[in-house]
This record gives structure tokens, sequence and C-alpha cells, in this order.
């Protein structure tokens, strides 16, 4: 009996996917469960699983090919048996190691290998190899048809030790060659490389953002002194109990979170001609990925202690490393904190995140001589940034929700009066 393997529901409107790559070959063995593809959507990567016992006996759709949700991309036979499939790629190999073992020149002879092992890595893992100063014919692929992906390059790296790096003498180009001071770029010394869906969303979403909405950005500083004492004083007993450490963002979860229920049209979006006040607090915490930038969600967070929120962006972050994160952790989200102080961002002016219209940006924090009553001292100062939608938040309210936002970090206990 043959059956469909099809493209399942990707979320909350997302309609297409990529074929990233194919975990299992034509004509070998599945079981139920088995991961059989990996699709790219513009959000997160999906993985699709066999629904029934079989051979994978035809792939439809190939790595790199556009999908929509419903389509048919393999097939799965209950009755057939395993064979072995060689694809026109592995064929080619062995040909490729033949003029290898007959070329008198050792140097000619690795560059037809690598030759041969390059046309069965996709683009992202050449990118990636090249930049780890690695051989693709040093690694065995797991894609179809043997073809080295992303994942193979990522975990040779991490299975050996990163041999110290050769002094170069002079700067080379991609083609190995040095290239010397005044003289025209070559050819090789560029490379096209095809963004990923989710590059092209976010670029999609941010030209978006700026002609859909009317972006302002307001500045102020925030002392940091109380929270970093808070911090320190509690430090070990915080991660005895909760095994978490205590971050700077959870205060700023909270503080937020006060504000908004004094500023409510910061935590509302417009919908079309109204105003959608919403009286519940998701906050997306952004989260810098391989890939882009992604923005988990906080579910309630005015429900969620300091450990709570520690705990979750830790898991979002290390969900986000693995490549894991669902739609659910990105849908939604009706205000977003972004952390650009992680990088060394000293400022920024954070863009909306639609239909949101307010998302506050963090930097750096850093020691700097202010008066304090009269008198200068030193303290860890950081800049913080609030961007929002003009069209229904006004600049006094913007600006007091900034400044409510300050009193309560420079004053951590009043957050417990809220």
């Amino acid at each position: 009996m043959k059956n469909k393997v099809v493209v399942p529901a990707l979320g909350e409107s997302v309609v297409e996917a990529r074929i990233a790559h194919w975990l299992k070959k034509e004509g070998e063995k599945v079981n139920v469960g088995d991961i059989l593809v990996e699709l790219e959507t513009e959000k997160v990567n999906v993985e699709v699983a066999a629904q029934s016992d079989g051979v994978l006996t035809r792939i439809i759709s190939a790595e790199d090919a556009m999908v929509h949700i419903g389509d048919a991309i393999a097939e799965i036979d209950s009755s057939a048996q395993p064979v072995e499939v060689s694809s026109k790629k592995e064929q080619a190999a062995p040909k490729a190691e033949a003029q290898a073992k007959t070329s008198q020149n050792g140097a000619e002879a690795h560059a037809v290998a690598e030759a041969a092992s390059k046309d069965k890595a996709t683009p992202l893992a050449k990118r990636v190899a090249e930049e780890s100063g690695l051989a693709i014919s040093q690694i065995a692929g797991s894609g179809s048809g043997g073809r080295v992906t992303r994942h193979d390059v990522e975990t040779f790296i991490t299975s050996r030790s990163a041999p110290s790096p050769s002094p170069v003498p002079a700067p080379k180009g991609r083609n190995g060659k040095s290239q010397p001071s005044g003289v025209p770029h070559r050819a090789g010394d560029e490379e096209r490389v095809k963004m990923s869906m989710r590059r092209k969303t976010i670029a999609r979403r941010m030209v978006e953002a700026q002609q859909n909405a009317a972006m302002l950005t307001t500045f102020n500083e925030i002392d940091m002194s109380r929270v970093m004492e808070l911090r320190k004083k509690y430090k070990e007993y915080f991660k005895q109990k909760h095994g978490i450490s205590l971050g700077i963002v959870s205060f700023f979860v909270r503080a937020v979170v006060a504000a908004l229920n004094e500023f409510p049209r910061l935590n509302a979006e417009i919908d079309g001609e109204e105003i959608l006040y919403k009286y519940y607090y998701d906050i997306g915490v952004a989260i810098g990925a391989e890939e882009g930038l992604v923005v988990p969600v906080l579910r309630n967070a005015d429900r969620m202690s300091f450990a709570q929120i520690d705990r979750t962006i830790k898991d979002f972050s290390d969900k986000s490393t693995k490549g894991t994160l669902t739609l659910d952790d990105l849908r939604g989200g009706t205000f977003t904190i972004t952390n650009g102080g992680v990088f060394g961002s000293m400022m920024s002016t954070p863009i909306l995140n639609p239909p949101q219209v307010g998302i506050l940006g963090l930097h750096k924090i850093t020691e700097r001589p202010v008066v304090i009553d009269g008198q200068i001292s030193v303290r860890p100062m950081m800049y913080v940034a609030l961007t929002y939608d003009h069209r229904i938040v006004d600049g006094r309210e913007s600006v007091q929700f900034l400044v409510k936002v300050k009193e309560f970090i420079e004053d951590p206990a009043s957050m417990l009066l809220e």
C-alpha cells in the first residue's frame, strides 16, 4: 500500500516552505515517527515524520524546492522491500575518485575529489565549511544522496578540536591566492548566496513596518545600581533555589508589564479604523539566532515570577541555538523587548514588530560619571529606547511610559506594590 507524505499545517499565516534537506534516501526502510525531511519556513524549521512503516520509494520534491501545505512530497510503500538506490551524484563520485587515483599530481587529485564533494553539499554547508577552513570532502553527508548539510558541517566542527590558525603572510581572496594592495578584485572574490526564508521574511517585515507605521523613538537613561546590587546580593540564593541565574531582562519584563498597565495603548494594535486594546501581557523577547532575529513570546508575563521569566528565556535561547523553536513559541505577542546590549550596543532605534505598537530597546551597561544630589558619582548606566507607533501613541504618553519603566528599574522594590 502506498501512502503519500504531505506538507503538514505550518502554523499561523505560514503557507509555504522550502525543502531544507532529506534525512532519508529513496529505497530506505522507515518506521512510524522517523524524521524524513526538514522544511524551512519563514519562522522556524519543521521536521516531517513518517506516518506509516514501509520503504521510502519516491521523493517527489527535491531539496531547495518550494512546497505548500497539503503538497505530496514523497511516497512510502508499506509492501515494498528496502533497496539500495544510488543518486546520479553518488554514481559520479567513483568516477571522480578514479580520476584522482590516476592523476600524477597529488594537488590535482585533491582538487578533483574536493570538486566532487562540493557538488554534494548545500550552499549553506559550503559557506560554513569555507568560513571554518574545512574541506567538504572531509565531512560525511546525511542528506539525500549523501549530500552534506549545514548540520553535518557543524557536527564535524564540534567533534574535533579546532586547529591553531596558521600565520597568513598576505590577505587572500576566496580563490586562496594572495591579493596585493592596489590590485583590482578578481573573479572568486565574491559569493552569491540565496537568502533563507527567515531572512527574506525579516527583510520584508522590516520594510513593511517602516511603510505602514508612523515610527518614532524616544530615549532615556537608567541608573542600574539597585538592580545590580540585588543581583549580586541574591545571586547564589536565587541560583540554588531555582537552578537559573537572575538576569537583567526579567526586571525589565516586570517593569514593562507594570508600565503597560498604566499606558494601555502601548499594549494595543490598530485594526482598520479601530484600536484593539489587549488586557493580557504577552511579551516578546528578541533573541539573535544564526538565521536571523527571532522573537519568542512570554505568555501572560504578568503572572510569571522572576524565576519563571528567566527560565523561559533560557529555554527559548537553548531552543533557538538547537533550531527547535516552534511556531507556538513565536506567535502573537503584544509588546517586545530587545536587548542589543548583549552585543555591545550603546544606542539604537529598534524597529516595531507589527502589529505591535511598542518595542523597548535595552543597551550595554556602562559605568559613567553622573551628578547625584549635586555630587559627581560613578554609576552603572544604561540607555533605553522606546520605538512606538505615533498613529495611536502620543509623544507625551510614550515619554511617560519610558519614565515609568525607569522609575521601576531604579527602585525595583516598587514593582512589588504593583
